[in-house]
């Protein structure tokens, strides 16, 4: 009787959760509890997405899938557990345009093509990725994991699995990680940047009214970029092919129901799987190492210099404006739509209360997703 329960205990996870691994922290083995340090980062990060409301949408599901491949003996990312084969989708690049698809079915580009000058802050923001790349580089990683680590300059989760999915799929584990935690995060990350970067006279300017934007304008938007962009950089094909189809089904104004599946159901049902196949990817073995923690430090200088390009490039479009530009609009070139725009908002109303820069900031939040889609293509293009 006691061997049959000294058996079924060693068959739980619960004997094996204290496990011992060899990890490789900076030129040093250690023997650490890897289960146990990955099950608490889960729940730090189920903790952030539940009760501080940092984009539970993302968090949520990443958070649960890490928590779910470190539970010891599920078997869950082995040939044939359930997020293994839900991982087919984010291996063979499915998720990221599916998701892309439903972002252009409920993303407005009017902003940007009222005002088109918006474009030039999108791509501003992109300075981190190709500062980054560089930085990678130096450090010692290929130029293809470089790239796929500069990516997360962008603030866009689906294109740096994309991209990473095909240049470092090895990578794809930690990019992930970095790629939707800063995405989250954009309400703690940005507002020091931009403080720092502008002063408070600047913060308080208040912008003029958009004009408003016909539906032909609309309409003719996505088949325009499609056409110029594709044409251009064929590898940015998937990725700007099916924002632009989702945004052409929404300004078309005749399928309302794609439009409501796309904006709604679509996407959270690709969320869900994306999020938590993501979060499958840092099981303890492979996440907790000296080159996990590069990526996430190169990543966080990745999306800070991607949001202080913004900014700075607000700043010379404010004076060469002579004023009528608030350079915090800057901040939203990255691709976090809406994230970065709300805290654009939200940042000018403390500073002037009847300031509204919400639409203003979509214009450069917008461009940010054509601008890291474009980067990611460029990216591919010179090292798939």
């Amino acid at each position: 009787m006691l061997e049959l329960l000294q058996s079924f205990w060693e068959s739980t996870g619960f004997y094996h959760i204290f496990d011992l691994f060899e990890l490789e922290l900076f030129g040093m083995n250690l023997m650490l509890p890897g289960y146990l340090i990955m099950i608490c980062i889960a729940c730090l990060f189920l903790y952030l997405a539940i009760w501080r409301g940092y984009e539970p949408y993302l968090l949520i599901p990443i958070a649960f899938g890490m928590l779910l491949v470190n539970l010891p003996l599920a078997g869950l990312m082995d040939d044939g557990g359930l997020l293994r084969l839900l991982y087919a989708g984010t291996d063979l690049g499915i998720y990221p345009p599916l998701i892309f698809l439903c972002i252009g079915a409920s993303t407005d580009f009017g902003p940007l093509i009222a005002n088109p000058r918006s474009l030039l802050l999108g791509a501003a923001a992109q300075f981190g990725i190709f500062f980054t790349f560089v930085g990678a580089i130096l450090l010692g990683f290929t130029g293809p994991e470089a790239a796929s680590i500069g990516i997360i300059g962008g603030a866009d989760g689906p294109t740096a699995l994309f991209l990473t999915s095909r240049l470092a799929s090895d990578l794809l584990g930690p990019i992930a990680i970095a790629a939707y935690s800063y995405m989250a995060l954009v309400p703690i990350i940005q507002p020091p940047i931009m403080k720092l970067l502008t002063t408070e006279k600047e913060r308080k300017i208040k912008m003029e009214q958009l004009r408003p934007v016909s539906k032909t304008e609309k309409v003719i938007f996505p088949i325009a970029v499609s056409l110029l962009v594709i044409l251009l950089l064929p590898s940015a094909g998937s990725l700007i092919g099916m924002l632009m189809l989702g945004n052409l089904i929404k300004e078309s104004g005749v399928v309302p129901n794609l439009v409501k599946t796309l904006s709604d159901t679509l996407m959270y049902i690709i969320s869900i799987l994306l999020g938590m196949t993501v979060g499958a990817k840092a099981d303890a073995v492979h996440f907790l190492n000296t080159q996990t923690i590069s990526i996430i430090i190169l990543g966080l200088i990745a999306f800070s210099v991607g949001t202080a390009g913004g900014v700075l490039l607000g700043k010379v479009m404010c004076k060469l404006t002579k004023g009528k530009i608030n350079p915090l609009i800057g901040a939203a070139g990255v691709s976090a739509v809406p994230m970065a725009a709300r805290v654009v908002q939200k940042e000018g109303q403390k500073y002037n209360p009847a300031n509204f820069l919400l639409m203003h900031a979509m214009g450069p939040n917008v461009a940010g997703v054509i601008g890291s889609a474009v980067a990611a293509g460029a990216l591919l293009m010179f090292f798939a």
